[in-house]
């Protein structure tokens, strides 16, 4: 389970090379050289795959889920068996730290799958009576063959998140990982042969998202499209799904609020803030990038968030020791950078951070970045309004409920929040007027799978998770009875 230098679609089973024979060029980010080339597929491979996917699903759909669970939970034994391989290719494909791959996203990948496999045999449907006259049941049915496109910052995570419930539904999948960080995505197709996944029930197609991503949205035989990534992506695949009458998950981008009353536990807020501020170097939807502080406590918070950001390390994220790695590539420093510039101008101090992290040795050529703290900005000014995507957070504080919920909810994007208080009145209150699909309360990223994800207003269509995610990928029938 090696990744290797040239990789290969994974299509009707088999390991394959994109018909163009071009390659798509990957960047280790920590190192700032070239690693791998991943393939640079086209619509034919989009269109292989999707007959491939087409000609298994009959099979698949009536194969019964013990057989569907007993493939899936072998190839989430697989994944758990390689995890260091998988660690060790996500960290090199984005640069995060490896303890972050090896704790949070290779085994939350495997549970995906283990997760979804079980829940399947628990997936029941409703029947309601018509009194001496009939009765109507539900049945649930998968839809066919589904596109499934995920993003840079959690690779397998996120990529295994989409597939586990389409696969468990009963349905055949072409799916494509990010072109930036597409390698924990191939050495899954190495697991499923070794699984035995039958082929074409999963096709995995690497390619850039105008190109081949476009060829999964736009292909007829695709039924329906889940989709993680940027607001602006997400406009896009609307506007062609739409048209076709497609069945859309769409989890987009966030600008999340991260609200702090003075009668929080402190120490526990703190070490919580400092992580949902910057872990996976604030490349996560969910980090919150607006840290609103009230009054009296918020020159204390200040300068103990400043001391404690100052004493993060960033550097190699192969060592154990390393708290922030590498943003994902150079491009996005730059755009990351930007903001901070903006931000100066638009009347912001940065309190540390704000420049790129040198690292020496191997990795001096890698794409670092100090973690950012900025206040004196206004809550609706740029930097205030538009996801940045990286280790930048603002600090502003404020005086009431009234005026921090103003703040919260000013944005396009209502993905997550986060809420300090020991007042359960207070925390009730506001989390039932916060524009957000996710509220957390003294807690952050904690997950339970059977729960419903995703956002509102900029932020996405949809719910993804437990019940939510395996109804998008089946077609509700009712049948109705009548009584003879």
């Amino acid at each position: 389970m090696k990744p290797e230098k040239y990789l290969k679609n994974y299509i009707n089973g088999q390991l394959v090379p994109p018909i163009s024979g071009q390659s798509i060029t990957l960047y280790n980010p920590a190192i700032g050289e070239v690693y791998a080339y991943a393939p640079d597929s086209t619509q034919k491979d989009v269109n292989e795959a999707v007959e491939a996917a087409e000609a298994a699903f009959p099979k698949w759909s009536k194969i019964g889920i013990k057989t569907r669970f007993r493939l899936m939970m072998r190839l989430a034994d697989i994944i758990e068996q390689y995890l260091e391989e998988f660690a060790q290719a996500e960290t090199t494909d984005t640069g995060k730290p490896i303890t972050l791959s090896r704790t949070i996203d290779i085994p939350r990948s495997h549970s995906n799958l283990r997760f979804f496999a079980t829940a399947i045999a628990h997936f029941s449907s409703e029947a309601h009576q018509m009194e001496n006259q009939a009765i109507n049941y539900t049945l649930r049915q998968p839809i066919g063959v589904v596109g499934c496109i995920s993003p840079w910052n959690l690779p397998l995570y996120l990529f295994t998140w989409k597939i586990a419930p389409a696969l468990a539904a009963g349905n055949c999948v072409v799916a494509k990982p990010s072109e930036i960080t597409p390698m924990t995505a191939f050495l899954l197709s190495k697991a499923c042969i070794e699984a035995g996944i039958p082929p074409g029930v999963l096709n995995i197609i690497h390619g850039y998202g105008p190109i081949a991503g476009q060829a999964i949205i736009e292909h007829p035989k695709v039924k329906a499209i889940s989709f993680t990534g940027g607001t602006n992506t997400g406009r896009k695949i609307a506007a062609i799904a739409a048209p076709m009458f497609k069945k859309l998950s769409l989890e987009l981008g966030g600008k999340n609020p991260n609200i702090i009353f003075a009668d929080c536990d402190f120490e526990e807020m703190m070490a919580t803030t400092l992580n949902s501020s910057f872990a996976n170097q604030g490349q996560i939807c969910l980090c919150g990038s607006r840290i609103f502080v009230e009054e009296p406590l918020y020159e204390r918070f200040k300068a103990e968030f400043v001391k404690r950001t100052r004493m993060l390390k960033v550097g190699d994220p192969t060592s154990a020791i390393t708290n922030l790695g590498a943003v994902v590539s150079d491009l996005h420093r730059e755009k990351i950078l930007s903001y901070v510039e903006l931000a100066k101008k638009e009347g912001g101090k940065v309190l540390c951070g704000g420049e790129i992290a040198e690292v020496g040795g191997k990795n001096a050529k890698g794409y670092f970045l100090k973690p950012t703290i900025i206040e004196g900005l206004a809550h609706d000014c740029r930097t205030n309004q538009e996801e940045i995507f990286g280790p930048v957070v603002t600090i502003m504080p404020f005086k009431t409920e009234e005026e921090v919920l103003m703040y919260a909810n000013s944005v396009e994007y209502g993905l997550s929040t986060t809420i300090w208080t020991n007042h359960i009145s207070r925390a009730n209150r506001m989390a039932e007027q916060i524009h957000a699909g996710v509220v957390w309360v003294n807690c952050w990223l904690l997950r339970d799978l059977r729960t419903p994800f995703g956002g509102m207003k900029s932020s996405g269509v949809g719910r993804e998770g437990g019940l939510e995610a395996l109804r998008f990928f089946t077609e509700a029938k009712n049948v109705c009875v009548k009584y003879m």
